[in-house]
């Protein structure tokens, strides 16, 4: 990823081939990531990333590790997030890249940001635990990196300390998890995580360990024995997922043009005109490998919408294909395999990452919609779904939900039922039942009511029908 004057690379994927930032090394059952930020690395020209303090392409970068450990790395058990430079860990998010950068840049640099972390615990959740290693200080960003860990190291050298120095400094709160983190993930009583916010120079191992700041620390020549202790006690104590097949994450390669962005299952129109993108999902035949592809285009795509179009406002939304094909693929995910798990999740992810980025959203139920089953997931994160023009015969929409989608990505139909006003008798149709619009749905040019905005049309009226 080279230099830009905006801070924002044209592509925003890569692989490890193409890290600048950090070092992925897979031995069996352990792996080992290390940050080792190119101070002369940064994505805007004038910026130097001093103390591994990062930027969007170091967070680029972790995401593509994170995610690829989940699928190309099956047998990892245990991932041990470290620091190639001595006496530091992470020094957080670089300062003079963000004085430089726009406001819309920040919003999206932080949500990406956090939403990596979350993917490290969404890891952990899968039974691939993650370790922070710190021999040196992690303050700001990079504690809150570590936050994101199972497990916390801190050498105790006298030197080493973990803070959250953003309000003494800044006058700014912690932007991505850290105080939350604190209280809700690791207990921190809420006194301590106050003054602990308050201390620009952190606090050192004892007193980090006394305040459940770290979970364990050791002097410097007993620190690598921890590591490697905790290593073992997590290889030893992960789930066992049998012996999976990995999966190669292929790249992308969408051919971009000034109003396309078109990939193999997903093509966006960009009109910036009207300051709306119109995002198309065609369905694929029933095969694991291709949701999984049109999984990361989605999210590719979305994360190209967010950074390079940040004028379009509006985002419509269609899925088109063959109700059979979507039927299967619902089917497939619904397996009690490993890769159909690993790619609900990521599903869930993505599904995430579009509540997320403050669009007005909309899924669109014309004429040969196919909105059946995890894609009427896509639907219920949307503000609402509708018809672009005039009225489609309820014959021709294919809108669907199977009993099992309740249990899919979690971001989706669950969502519908528990805040959009689907009613309770969905959850009493089980697998052999289904639901299917009723009445005529709105068209997209209709305003909301007032107070009403985020009501999906789905569950205001309906049926349910045998399948």
């Amino acid at each position: 990823m080279s230099g830009t004057s905006d801070g924002v690379p044209r592509v925003l994927e890569t692989a490890p081939q193409r890290y600048r930032h950090w070092r992925l090394a897979v031995d069996g059952a352990v792996a080992r990531l290390a940050l080792a930020v190119d101070e002369a690395g940064a994505l805007q020209d004038g910026v130097t990333l001093k103390r591994n303090s990062y930027d969007l392409g170091v967070d680029l970068e972790l995401r593509d590790a994170v995610t690829r450990l989940r699928f190309e790395h099956p047998e990892v058990r245990c991932v041990v997030l470290e620091s190639a430079l001595p006496d530091v860990f992470c020094a957080g998010a670089n300062i003079a890249m963000l004085a430089r950068s726009s406001h819309p840049l920040k919003v999206n640099f932080c949500k990406l940001t956090n939403e990596t972390r979350l993917e490290i615990e969404d890891a952990t959740r899968a039974g691939q635990r993650w370790i922070a290693a710190l021999a040196g200080t992690a303050s700001g960003g990079g504690y809150e990196l570590a936050l994101a860990c199972e497990r916390i190291l801190l050498v105790d050298d006298r030197r080493a300390a973990v803070s959250l120095p953003e309000l003494p400094l800044l006058a700014v709160l912690p932007g991505t998890g850290g105080l939350t983190r604190l209280v809700d993930k690791r207990g921190v009583r809420r006194d301590r995580a106050d003054v602990f916010c308050t201390l620009e120079e952190g606090v050192r191992a004892p007193r980090a360990l006394e305040w459940g700041l770290v979970d364990a620390i050791a002097v410097p020549s007993e620190f690598r024995a921890l590591v490697e202790r905790e290593i073992a006690s997590a290889v030893a104590n992960a789930p066992q997922n049998g012996t999976p097949s990995r999966v190669s994450l292929e790249s992308l390669e969408p051919e971009v043009t000034a109003r396309k962005i078109r990939y193999r299952c997903v093509e966006v129109t960009l009109d910036p005109e009207r300051r709306v993108a119109e995002i198309q999902l065609v369905i694929p035949e029933g095969s694991l490998a291709e949701m999984l592809r049109l999984a990361r285009e989605l999210d590719d795509a979305l994360l190209r919408l967010r950074f390079h179009h940040t004028e379009l406002g509006l985002w419509l939304l269609r899925v088109v294909g063959s109700p059979a094909d979507a039927s299967q693929l619902d089917r497939e995910l619904n397996a009690d395999s490993w890769l159909a798990r690993e790619v609900r999740a990521l599903w869930g992810r993505v599904l995430k990452r579009l509540e997320n980025s403050a669009r007005s959203s909309f899924a669109l139920a014309d004429a040969g919609a196919c909105w059946i089953g995890v894609f009427l997931e896509l639907a219920a994160n949307c503000i609402a779904v509708g018809i672009l023009d005039g009225v489609v015969p309820i014959q021709q929409l294919h809108m669907r939900l199977r009993g099992e989608c309740f249990e899919g990505s979690g971001h989706g139909l669950r969502r519908d039922v528990e805040s959009r006003g689907v009613r309770e008798c969905h959850r009493r149709c089980g697998k052999q039942q289904c639901c299917r619009a009723e009445q005529t749905l709105p068209s997209h040019d209709q305003e909301p009511r007032a107070g009403n905005a985020r009501r999906s049309v789905i569950g205001r009226s309906h049926e349910c029908l045998p399948v």
